[in-house]
């Protein structure tokens, strides 16, 4: 089982505590601290963390900032923590933004519960995220062979069909991937 890292930011020492404790009931082992937006930035931009709880407000601004900037530079669930009177109209303001919004007091019950969701949607996210780069990947790899295809029609004068021919032989007869010889006619035709 993987350990569950989380980073809460808070302006006091009795709701980071009370906060710590509630995470690690609910199996968060790893715990990163900040008090401020700064020090929380430089958490969030050296290490990965499942969840970020936002505490606001925090000490001289609202941190409804800082929760709109982790939500869109982390793949973190970000979850902001408010006085029951202002959640309404930050509930309208973040949700859009993919950020849950959570009201003082806090019901150790929901708590539990949106918990559970956060770690469903870390979930989707995650496979998203993986399908994108797999994606991308295959995007860089179909570019590469297309550029040594184009170079071998203009350089050798074939067809596409024989340039295309060609690549996968040269894999086959070589044993190594199509990629990697359209890497190779690449470097020997290019410049």
């Amino acid at each position: 089982m993987s350990v569950k890292k989380a980073l809460i930011i808070s302006k006091t020492k009795q709701s980071t505590e009370s906060l710590a404790q509630l995470l690690k009931q609910e199996g968060y082992d790893d715990l990163n601290l900040a008090h401020t937006s700064n020090e929380a930035k430089e958490c969030i931009g050296s290490e990965e963390h499942d969840l970020i709880i936002i505490n606001v407000p925090l000490e001289n601004e609202t941190g409804l900032e800082l929760a709109l900037y982790s939500a869109k530079v982390t793949r973190s669930c970000v979850v902001v923590i408010v006085s029951e009177q202002h959640s309404a109209e930050i509930l309208d303001e973040l949700s859009k933004h993919g950020v849950l919004v959570i009201s003082k007091p806090i019901n150790k019950h929901l708590f539990h519960h949106y918990l559970l969701f956060t770690d469903c949607f870390k979930k989707r996210i995650l496979g998203f995220a993986q399908e994108n780069d797999k994606l991308k990947h295959m995007v860089e790899e179909v570019k590469i062979v297309n550029r040594a295809k184009l170079l071998l029609m203009q350089c050798l004068s074939m067809t596409e069909q024989q340039a295309h021919r060609y690549l996968e032989k040269q894999a086959m007869d070589m044993r190594i991937s199509k990629i990697d010889v359209a890497k190779q006619v690449i470097k020997t035709y290019e410049n």
